[in-house]
C-alpha cells in the first residue's frame, strides 16, 4: 500500500506482517497464551460512547499538556518497545527523530537494539528511559547513571515482569534475536546476546537476568541512587496504585503489557478509572494498551488518564516505512484526536470530562445530571 493510501495507523500492521521474518512479526504482534486480554485491549473501546456537546466555538483546539513537567504538543507518547532494530535497520533512532520531530516523548526499552548514548545522539527531544531490574544490581545502578548522562528524563519501572509471560508463538518459533543484532544498552557487560532455547529465548533470558525477588522497596532503592522521577508502569488495580502513591512514585502508567504477561487481566482502558480514583489526584495516571484512534485517546482522558503511549503501532509504522512511518501514524492519531475534541466540543485537554462519555458500566441514572 502506498502512503498516500494509509488512512490509519492500524493499516500499518497489515504492512508489516508482509515486509517482516515470521518469527519477528509474531514477536510484536502476539499476546500471551490465549490473547483474550490482547483483543479485550481493543474490543473496550467500543464499549465506550461519546455524549457530545455542541455549538462550542472549536475554531481554535490546544492540544499541549505537560508530563512531569515537560511540554509536549499532544497527550500522545512513544511507549517502550523492545528490539526495535529487528522492525526497521534504523530501528530505535528513527523513532526517537521522529518522536522529536511530532514534539512529543519517546520511551526507550532497556532491551532496545540501539543504546541510551546512541539515542541521545540523534539530537534533542524529551526520552523516558524503561528500566527492567536485572539481578546484578550494579548493571542497573550503571544503567540509570548511563540513561541519567544521556540527557534522558525519566524511569519507566516495568513492575509486571517477575517472569515473562508465555507466548506461545514465541515458544513456537523459538524466537531469539537475530545474530546481527544485540541488546546494545548491555554489551559491554556481557549481557547483549540472547541464547537460543528450546522455546523461547527471550523467556529464558529474563529467567536467567531479571530479578523475580522485585518489590516496592526497590522502588525506595531506585529513588536512592537516582534523581529522575519514576514512573510505575504496569498497574492494574486501586490497591498498587495507593501503594505506587506512598511510596513517592512520580507517576502511574496503566498498562497489561500489552497483553503480553497475564492473560485475563482487564483491558488497561478498563482498569484505567479504579487506578485514577485511588490516586486522589496525587500523581499523574498514563496508559498503554490497545490504542489504535484518536477516539481511544479522548476516551482515555476523559476516563482521568493525563495521556497514553503507543506501543505496537510504533514498531508497524516502523517497518512499513522507518521514520517517516512513525512520523505519520502519530500525525494521523493527533489529527483524528483533534477532530474528536471539535466533535465533542473540546478546546483543551482540561475540558474532556467523564460527562463526554457514556460507558456501557454506567447505568443511564448514574450518568451526570445536566445542570439546566
Amino acid at each position: 500500500m502506498a502512503d498516500t493510501e494509509i488512512t490509519n495507523v492500524t493499516e500499518y500492521e497489515a504492512i508489516a506482517k508482509a515486509k517482516l521474518p515470521k518469527m519477528v512479526f509474531d514477536y510484536y504482534a502476539s499476546g500471551a497464551e490465549d490473547q483474550w486480554t490482547l483483543r479485550e485491549n481493543r474490543n473496550a473501546f467500543s464499549r465506550i460512547l461519546f455524549r457530545p456537546r455542541i455549538l462550542i466555538d472549536v475554531s481554535k483546539i490546544d492540544m499541549t499538556t505537560t508530563v512531569l513537567g515537560f511540554k509536549i504538543s499532544m497527550p500522545i507518547m512513544i511507549a517502550p518497545t523492545a528490539m526495535q532494530k529487528m522492525a526497521h535497520p534504523e530501528g530505535e533512532y528513527a523513532t526517537a527523530r521522529a518522536a522529536s520531530a511530532a514534539g512529543t516523548i519517546m520511551t526507550l526499552s532497556s532491551w532496545a537494539t540501539s543504546s541510551v548514548e546512541e539515542v541521545a545522539s540523534t539530537g534533542p527531544g524529551i526520552r523516558f528511559f524503561q528500566l527492567y531490574v536485572y539481578k546484578d544490581r550494579h548493571v542497573v545502578a550503571q544503567l540509570v547513571r548511563r540513561a541519567e548522562r544521556a540527557g534522558f528524563k525519566a524511569i519507566a519501572l516495568t513492575v509486571d515482569t517477575p517472569r515473562l509471560g508465555r507466548r506461545e508463538a514465541d515458544i513456537k518459533n523459538r524466537f531469539t534475536l537475530p545474530p546481527f543484532l544485540t541488546l546494545k544498552n548491555f554489551e559491554g557487560l556481557d549481557l547483549g546476546k540472547m541464547d537460543k532455547a528450546d522455546d523461547s529465548g527471550l523467556a529464558s533470558y529474563v529467567a536467567g537476568q531479571i530479578d523475580r525477588s522485585l518489590s516496592w522497596k526497590d522502588v525506595k532503592w531506585l529513588q536512592t541512587i537516582t534523581k529522575l522521577p519514576i514512573l510505575v508502569k504496569g498497574v492494574l488495580t486501586a490497591e498498587d496504585a495507593r501503594i505506587a502513591v506512598n511510596v513517592g512514585a512520580a507517576g502511574i502508567i496503566v498498562s497489561n503489557h500489552g497483553a503480553r504477561q497475564l492473560d485475563y487481566v482487564p483491558a488497561t482502558i478498563m482498569a484505567l478509572e479504579e487506578v485514577v480514583k485511588a490516586t486522589q489526584g496525587r500523581i499523574p495516571v498514563f496508559l498503554d494498551g490497545g490504542v489504535r484512534r484518536g477516539t481511544d485517546v479522548f476516551k482515555a482522558l476523559a476516563l482521568g488518564a493525563s495521556g497514553i503511549f503507543i506501543g505496537r503501532p510504533v514498531v508497524y509504522s516502523l517497518a512499513a516505512d522507518g521514520e517517516a512511518g512513525v512520523r505519520k501514524a502519530l500525525q494521523m492519531l493527533r489529527d483524528e484526536f483533534e477532530l474528536t475534541m471539535a466533535l465533542s466540543g473540546c478546546r483543551s485537554l482540561k475540558e474532556i470530562t467523564r460527562n463526554h462519555i457514556m460507558t456501557d458500566w454506567d447505568t443511564p441514572h448514574i450518568l451526570p445530571k445536566p445542570r439546566l
